[in-house]
């Protein structure tokens, strides 16, 4: 497994020699689905190239965008429904092309205890989804749509690295829990501002965004 080499900086040694033994190196296309809302999930998802979406359905079936994960992280969701036999509420789908390294329920307790490094992920991986769960609240709570809008196309260029944001108005519309109608009139008034250039399916962010 030679993606092993990023993860030098984080995990001692003796932990690498396992995560290269019991890790299960998978590689994803663009739209897989990881986890699955119902589902009994068996490995934590370690990903190490590419970036994940996570979804939450309520129970009207209305899904909204809870946080990305990209290299180097992983689901602390994941982690909890390992350790206590549970079934996912969340679904994660696959932003782009990529690979996770999936590790088995049966040694996430068992690291804990015996490697420093990876009880200090496993905490700094809930408190960083705990903060953005946080500012996805916030954001519902106290923000009007057109910043909401704004804070999601810059996320999605900082997990993709590219200033091009393959979506669709249906699928923003959906990840923001309001209708197609609504952002696209948003999208059109910041494509006449000058901030961004629409495509089909694609939006650019220009240099004034």
């Amino acid at each position: 497994m030679d993606i092993l080499p990023q993860f030098e900086s984080i995990f001692e040694p003796a932990l690498l020699k396992e995560i290269q033994e019991f890790g299960v190196l998978k590689i994803f296309k663009e739209g897989a689905i990881i986890m699955d809302y119902g589902k009994y999930i068996k490995m934590m998802p370690l990903v190490t190239k590419g970036s994940l979406k996570v979804l939450k359905k309520d129970e009207h079936g209305k899904e909204i965008l809870l946080y990305y994960l990209s290299s180097n992280e992983s689901c602390s969701m994941a982690y909890s429904c390992c350790l206590e036999a549970r079934k996912s509420e969340v679904k994660a789908i696959a932003e782009e092309d990529g690979e996770l390294i999936a590790i088995p329920h049966d040694k996430l307790d068992e690291w804990l205890c015996k490697y420093p490094s990876w009880k200090n992920y496993i905490m700094r991986s809930f408190n960083d989804r705990m903060l953005e769960l946080l500012k996805s609240i916030e954001s519902i709570a106290f923000h009007k749509l057109d910043e909401r809008l704004l804070g999601y196309l810059n996320e999605k260029k900082r997990i993709s690295g590219s200033s091009v944001i393959k979506s669709s108005h249906h699928q923003i519309a959906d990840e923001l829990a309001t209708s197609r109608v609504v952002i696209s009139r948003l999208l059109k008034q910041l494509e006449n501002e000058g901030k961004i250039l629409l495509y089909r399916n694609e939006i650019k962010l220009l240099n004034s965004f």
